[in-house]
Order: structure tokens, then C-alpha cells, then sequence
């Protein structure tokens, strides 16, 4: 068997020996080991040794007194090797390779000696002389098992080096062929038949790895690491479900945290968090002190919306590793979304002090101090991340771009929160800039700050603009000619915008968003019958269940606002069923109940969680200060209404929530000036927006709130006169 100490020996270290220390060991081992190479190559004295056969005359077996030298000469390679390991010289390593090839100029056919010369080779780097005495022994002995492991060895390490641009080709086939050697040498080795199929599955050969793993199955059928290769192996190829069933398939008593924890990713990749969670909590139970199998369940928990046990599992993975930043960001998201603002910054501070230069920490708080109102704050922060992801020559990696987007999106709406319209279109401006999707979506977002801002002209222009920069990119032409078909039909030209989003129409699967974009027009223009057949239009071209969610939410919209609100609930709970954290169906469904004071407990679970979706969210929060006015919850109803205004002020539904808040306790001044705000919203609004019923109903609270102040007032002069 080759030997194994040289691990862990650096040739960079400079360590002094005594010369007569180094002198004593070398002739003491040149004693020992010149019987010990006797022992081991040449056992003649155990067995009788057969008759000589004739040889020729320029026959190279090594005689008796080149025997002798090879002794010799291998226990000085051999000391020498024992002191370049144990004193860190590097000029011992060299000479042992030189006694190795003296010994084996005395001994050329010893497989031993050529066996330990290409071990040294490899050890001190020097990979090439490795392989060639490696291949030279293999020539002289094909079946030689150890001189093949090492040239495994050798290959693999190769692989494992290439940094960049993954495995050569050459070296993964060399590596491949070479296990391939070993296991039909070494056939009942289960470690060998693993290796061999995770250099097939590297190769991309499913077939050939299966076979392997199942072999190694075969060999030892309780083996964790053959079934966890066996689960990766199907999990590679995309085939998810078989990967669970593999692990699943394990007898309770042979689950490990190790399988539970590849069964809990698993279940990750197919989005099933529920069994994900009971995955990685078993395999924590397992092992409470692996934090990797805590990690994964917080997150978990976490995703599963179980925010107290996420905190407490991502606080514990804090104190097991106080090295961990992604534990401490997670924890103040947590507490972000609490509510806890201040404990967030504090444990954003303690992040920070472990990553000064994360872009995400530094991110979440510019998050945290928009939740807390504090603009000035966020924009210093979100200013520079933009500044900073910004390259001269525009160019940028797909994640540089992620990233950029992120940055110039959340700094965006802090602008829209201050109503800054004009610097939230040029921080947009600089999104649609980046080009590729981006450029529709930045152009989207211009759009949306113009309607919210009330400037149609402008919304409209941006929409134009959006097509003539998308022309080179068909399907992203086709959302922008939707876009302003949807604009024209909401600023009173609907007969254009209905027939622009028509002319678009194929007759292919290609039509299905814009049978879905006529659906949203037809709804907001009251036309109910053309709205549902345009849904069911889109409905029959989707073919995934995902591409249900948005003809359900379509639906119960249309429904909802025909006051069907029966049917609108059974839509929006069909959709929920599919997508659980649908924030934006979980407020309207939340808001549609509280609107109307039905299940307030129900509409007030979903309209949190859709807040603890998007906490900056101002439509959200308006709905969930309107279900706790409607519990009769005022303060806290206060609290989140005075947010949604401060984060919008151009929606005249939040004023007038508003409005009612403070008529209902008491202050009929603040209530009439809420109302006086909405109306001049309403004003504002483009028609399809503004309904008549609405407005009439702000018009009557206002008027009769002036009426009630001037008899208050009328009656305090009288008071005051008396």
C-alpha cells in the first residue's frame, strides 16, 4: 500500500535542522529500512525461490550487489522523505527523489520503488513526472491496482484545480477511464463505484453513473452515501419527485440528518416548503448542533410564514456562529417586518461590523429606515448603491444588472413616496437605459408614476416612447404596444386602444396575454360580457398551473366588481390554493371582506400577510388600517392609514379612510380636511378611476362635516356671547 504521510507537507517552509541530529536519523533508518525493503520486495527467505531461468546476456535483473545498492539507496529516499515531511525541507524532498532513482537504476523492474517515486512526484507537485512513472508501471504491469489508484488520484486532483471554465474534456475522460480500470480490478469496492459514477454524472452520462451507483447498492444496500448519490444523480437530471422517493424509500431508522437534510433540498427545488419544513426540522432534531440543517429550517419556517420560529432558529444560528452575516440580515428582515425597526438597524449595525461592504446589508437598511419614514436616510443609502453599481462603459453582468435594477427600483419608489415624480422617472429612466427586459420595465414603471402622479399626457408619451425602444425585441414590442392600447382606452380613447390591443391578436398561444390585457380594459370600461370572454379566452391557452393564477385573479375581480361577491371569493381562493403568498391577492380578497365588515378576523390575517409580503406597500397598508377601523381598532386603525398617506397622498380612497378614522374619533376638523384632499384627487383622476358613486359619497361626508363645524362654531360664538 502507498503511503499516506506526506500529507500535509508544505515545501514553502524554511525550517533549520542540526546537521548532526539529520545525521543520526539517516544512519539509523538506513539500518532500519535496508531490512525492511528486504522484507517487503525480496520474501525469498519465506519461500523457496525457483530455479533460475536462463538468462541472457544483456539481461537487466537486478544481481546481489545491486540488491544491495537498491537497499541502500531506498533507505536513504525514505529518510530523506521522513525529514522533508517532519522539518518542512524542501531539499530533502528533491534528494529523495534522487535516491529513489538510484535505487531504481540498481532495481529497474521494482514495482515498489517505481510505485514510491511517482507517489513522491505527486506529493511535491510535480504532476508530469508522476503520471509518466505511474504509465510506465502500468505498462510493465496493467493490473497493477495501487500504480492505477495513483493515477486516479493524480487525475482527479486535476479536475479538482481547473478554477475556470469547469473539467477539460481530455482530463475528465482520462480520470473516467482510469476508475473504470480500478473498479474492474476492485470490482466489490462501493467507494470506487461511486467515484466512477460521479465522474460519469460530471460527464453529463446519466446512464452510465446510474449503473454505477446501483452497483455500489448492490455491494452494500444501507450505504448513506450511495442512496444520497443515487437522489443528487436523479435530482440533476431534473427528475426531482424520484430524487424524493429514493430518500423517502429509507427506513425511518436509517434516516440520517445527512439524507433529511438532501430530502429537505429537495423538496426546495419542487417549492414544496411544507415538507421541505418537516424535513429539515427532523434532520435538526437529529443533530441540534449541525447549524447547516438549522439554517435550512429557519429559512424554512421562514418561508412557511412562521416569522417567531424562523427568529428564534435564525438567532440560534447566530450564537452557534458569530461569524455569520446572512444569519443577522435575516433576523433584522424579520424584525423589519415585525415592525421592529429600530431592533433591525441595531442588528443590521451588527452585520455590518462583520461586512462592511455587503450590498444587501446595507440595502435592507436603506429598507428599514424607508419603513421608518426617514427618506433622507434611505435615499443616502439607495443613492449610493446606485452610484456605486454604475459602470462607465454600461456594460453588465446578468447579476450586475439583477442587482442595479433592485437599487434603482426600491430608490425609485422612495422618490414616488415623497411625490419627487420628476426624480423617480429619471432613476427609471436609468433601469430602461440598462436595455434587454429591463428597458420594458423600466418604461413601465414610468408609466405608473405619471398615472400615479395624475400626468396622462405624460404616461402617454412614456408608453409611445416604450414602443420605439423595444422595436428589435418582439414580445417586449407587443408589451408596450398593450401598454399604451390600455393607456389611450383609460384617458377616454377606448374605441383606439381596444382595436390597437385587437391588432395584435395571431390566432396563436402567443395571443393569451393579450387576451388577458383586453380583460383588465374591458373590466375597468364596465364591459362585463367582453371581459369574461376574453378571460376565457386566456384561460384555454394556458396550459401550466402556474398561468391559471392570473386568469382566477381576473375573474374574481370582474366578479367582485359587479358585486358578486360569492363568486369573486371562490376565484380568489382557487388562486390562493395555487399560490398561497399571492400578496396581492391576498389583500384584495382582505380588503373586499373588510369593505363590506363580513369575516373581519379572516380579512385581517390575509391583509397582515400580505403587509408582511410588501411592507411598504401603501395599498396594503391602507387595507389593513381599514379592517381595524372596521374591528373598531382606532389607534392602530390610525397608525397604518396616516402610512399608507405619507407613502401616498394622490389616492383619494386612502384620504377618505382617513377621513372616516377621525370622524369616528372625534377630530371632524382633520376628517373634513382629508375629505377636501380626496376630492381634489378625484378631480385628478382619469374617469375609469374616479367612479361617480364614490365621489358623491366623499362630497356628502365633506359637505356634512362643514355643516356640523359651522354649528359648532355658530353655537361657540353664541356661548362665547352670552
Amino acid at each position: 500500500m502507498l503511503r499516506s504521510h506526506w500529507q500535509g507537507f508544505s515545501l514553502n517552509t524554511t525550517r533549520k535542522v542540526p546537521f548532526v541530529r539529520s545525521t543520526r536519523l539517516l544512519t539509523v533508518a538506513t539500518l532500519a529500512l535496508a531490512a525492511a525493503y528486504s522484507q517487503q520486495i525480496y520474501a525469498q527467505s519465506k519461500t523457496p525461490a525457483p530455479p533460475p531461468a536462463p538468462a541472457a546476456a544483456d539481461s537487466k535483473a537486478a544481481q546481489p550487489g545491486d540488491r544491495a545498492s537498491a537497499y541502500y539507496h531506498y533507505a536513504l529516499a525514505h529518510s530523506y522523505e521522513e525529514m522533508a515531511t517532519t522539518y518542512g525541507r524542501p531539499d530533502y524532498a528533491t534528494r529523495a527523489i534522487e535516491e529513489y532513482k538510484l535505487a531504481l537504476n540498481a532495481d529497474p523492474e521494482s514495482a515498489y520503488l517505481n510505485a514510491h517515486l511517482a507517489e513522491l512526484y505527486f506529493q511535491t507537485g510535480r504532476v508530469r513526472d508522476a503520471i509518466a512513472a505511474a504509465q510506465d508501471e502500468i505498462k510493465k504491469n496493467p493490473e497493477n491496482l495501487e500504480a492505477h489508484k495513483l493515477l486516479g488520484r493524480i487525475y482527479l486532483r486535476s479536475l479538482g484545480n481547473m478554477q475556470s471554465g469547469g473539467p477539460s474534456d481530455q482530463m475528465l475522460k482520462l480520470a473516467i477511464d482510469e476508475y473504470a480500470k480500478i473498479v474492474q480490478l476492485e470490482p466489490d469496492s462501493t467507494e470506487n463505484r461511486l467515484l466512477l459514477g460521479r465522474l460519469y454524472t460530471l460527464n453529463h452520462d446519466s446512464t452510465h453513473a446510474e449503473e454505477q451507483f446501483k452497483a455500489a447498492q448492490k455491494i452494500d444496500p444501507d450505504s448513506e452515501d450511495v442512496v444520497l448519490n443515487i437522489a443528487g444523480l436523479y435530482s440533476e437530471q431534473g427528475d426531482n419527485k424520484r430524487a424524493i422517493q429514493v430518500l423517502t424509500a429509507l427506513p425511518d431508522d436509517d434516516q440520517t440528518a445527512k439524507t433529511l437534510y438532501a430530502l429537505g433540498q429537495t423538496y426546495d427545488q419542487i417549492k414544496d416548503t411544507k415538507n421541505a419544513l418537516i424535513a429539515y426540522q427532523k434532520a435538526f432534531d437529529l443533530e441540534p448542533d449541525n447549524l447547516d440543517a438549522e439554517r435550512a429550517l429557519a429559512q424554512a419556517q421562514l418561508s412557511e410564514g412562521q416569522d417567531e420560529a424562523a427568529l428564534k432558529s435564525f438567532k440560534d444560528v447566530a450564537a452557534g456562529d458569530t461569524s455569520d452575516p446572512q444569519a443577522l440580515l435575516r433576523i433584522a428582515d424579520i424584525e423589519r417586518r415585525q415592525g421592529k425597526y429600530e431592533d433591525a438597524l441595531a442588528t443590521l449595525k451588527k452585520a455590518k461590523e462583520l461586512v462592511s461592504d455587503s450590498l444587501e446589508i446595507n440595502f435592507n437598511e436603506a429598507l428599514t429606515y424607508d419603513a421608518l419614514g426617514q427618506y433622507d436616510q434611505a435615499t443616502q443609502i439607495l443613492e449610493k448603491l446606485v452610484t456605486d453599481s454604475e459602470h462607465v462603459t454600461g456594460q453588465y453582468t446578468d447579476g450586475e444588472k439583477n442587482n442595479r435594477s433592485i437599487f434603482l427600483d426600491r430608490l425609485a419608489n422612495v422618490y414616488r413616496e415623497q411625490g419627487k415624480t420628476d426624480q423617480a422617472v429619471a432613476t427609471y429612466q436609468k433601469m430602461a437605459d440598462m436595455g434587454g427586459d429591463y428597458t420594458l420595465r423600466g418604461y413601465t414603471n414610468i408609466v405608473d408614476v405619471y398615472r400615479d402622479a395624475h400626468e396622462y399626457d405624460k404616461a402617454t408619451a412614456a408608453a409611445h416612447d416604450a414602443i420605439a425602444k423595444t422595436a428589435k425585441d418582439k414580445d417586449a414590442n407587443r408589451d408596450a404596444k398593450l401598454m399604451l392600447a390600455s393607456q389611450l382606452a383609460d384617458t377616454g380613447k377606448s374605441d383606439e386602444g381596444i382595436a390597437m390591443a385587437k391588432s395584435l391578436l395571431n390566432g396563436s398561444a402567443d395571443d393569451r396575454p393579450i387576451e388577458l390585457r383586453l380583460a383588465e380594459m374591458y373590466t375597468r370600461l364596465k364591459k362585463w360580457k367582453d371581459a369574461g370572454e376574453a378571460i376565457d379566452k386566456a384561460d384555454a391557452l394556458s396550459t401550466k398551473p402556474e398561468d391559471k393564477i392570473y386568469t382566477y385573479f381576473l375573474r374574481g375581480a370582474l366578479e367582485e366588481r359587479q358585486k358578486h361577491y360569492d363568486e369573486a371569493e371562490a376565484q380568489f381562493r382557487k388562486l390562493l390554493a395555487i399560490d398561497p403568498n399571492n400578496a396581492l391577492t391576498l389583500n384584495y380578497l382582505g380588503y373586499m371582506l373588510a369593505d363590506r365588515g363580513v369575516r373581519l378576523n379572516d380579512a385581517l390575517t390575509m391583509i397582515k400577510k400580505a403587509v408582511t409580503l410588501d411592507p411598504q406597500n401603501y395599498a396594503y397598508l391602507d387595507s389593513l388600517g381599514w379592517a381595524y377601523f372596521k374591528l373598531g381598532q382606532y389607534t392602530i386603525a390610525e397608525e397604518n392609514l396616516t402610512k399608507a398617506v405619507a407613502r401616498n397622498s394622490t389616492d383619494p380612497t386612502v384620504h377618505d379612510h382617513l377621513g372616516e378614522l377621525y370622524e369616528k374619533t372625534n377630530r371632524l376638523k382633520l376628517a373634513a380636511a382629508q375629505w377636501e384632499q380626496s376630492l381634489n384627487q378625484y378631480a385628478r383622476t382619469d374617469s375609469l378611476d374616479a367612479d361617480p358613486g364614490d365621489v358623491s359619497k366623499v362630497q356628502k361626508k365633506l359637505d356634512s362635516a362643514r355643516v356640523r363645524l359651522a354649528k359648532e362654531s355658530s353655537g361657540a360664538l353664541v356661548n362665547n356671547n352670552k
